[in-house]
């Protein structure tokens, strides 16, 4: 078996913080990882995350090599909850104390402006993230972002619909559709943290250099 990661074959540790009101991505991401005790994801303050999962093949879930390790929220109580939920063993004061614990970490919020106050001490300390969407919702934060990445920081942040598969055949041929002057791309909830999902689907086909965006 060869390398897997810049890690070698080594199993990654990963820590996952943040809970924001009405997103409770800190349960599902987590148990995509490490599975889930059913009976406590049951009673999960987001009941659409156990409908979603109870869904999904038992065997599906976990990802080979990398485990959610590690949690941090704001409230202590909601993170022995998702730790109890998605089978994480260790719960932490300060989001800090997982830097030489972990390999990466996960922020799981979705309040832009709160990004980098949250990723600053993994920033600086070279620790891997990825950042819930939408990353940033100013400049000044996403100037700080690029500095990050000019000095060789590691972080993703993106929407799942760059990668959805109903799109795909469209990333190299799309020139056949035409020249698209306009696009109409439905979506839930609020633009601010929805609208990069609409905007991540069309940018593998349009690219940068959109002229208005409008949210109607």
């Amino acid at each position: 078996m060869g390398q897997t990661w810049p890690l070698g074959n080594q199993n990654l540790k990963i820590g996952i913080m943040g809970m924001t009101e009405g997103n409770g991505h800190p349960y599902s991401w987590s148990a995509i990882y490490n599975h889930y005790n059913q009976s406590y994801m049951d009673q999960c303050p987001y009941p659409g995350i156990a409908t979603y999962l109870n869904k999904q093949p038992r065997e599906t879930f976990g990802i080979e090599g990398a485990r959610i390790t590690h949690i941090f929220c704001n409230d202590r109580k909601d993170a022995e909850d998702v730790a109890r939920c998605s089978l994480i063993p260790t719960v932490v004061d300060k989001p800090e104390e997982m830097i030489g614990e972990v390999d990466a970490v996960i922020c799981a919020t979705d309040i832009g402006s709160e990004h980098v106050d949250r990723c600053r001490p993994f920033m600086e300390a070279g620790i891997p993230m990825f950042i819930d969407k939408p990353m940033v919702d100013n400049e000044a934060d996403l100037r700080t972002f690029v500095r990050w990445h000019d000095e060789g920081r590691h972080f993703l942040s993106s929407s799942s619909n760059r990668y959805i598969k109903s799109m795909e055949p469209y990333h190299q041929n799309h020139y056949e559709l035409g020249k698209l002057m306009y696009i109409c791309q439905p979506m839930t909830k609020k633009w601010e943290t929805y609208g990069i999902h609409a905007l991540e689907c069309m940018y593998p086909l349009l690219g940068e250099g959109f002229e208005s965006v409008q949210n109607t």
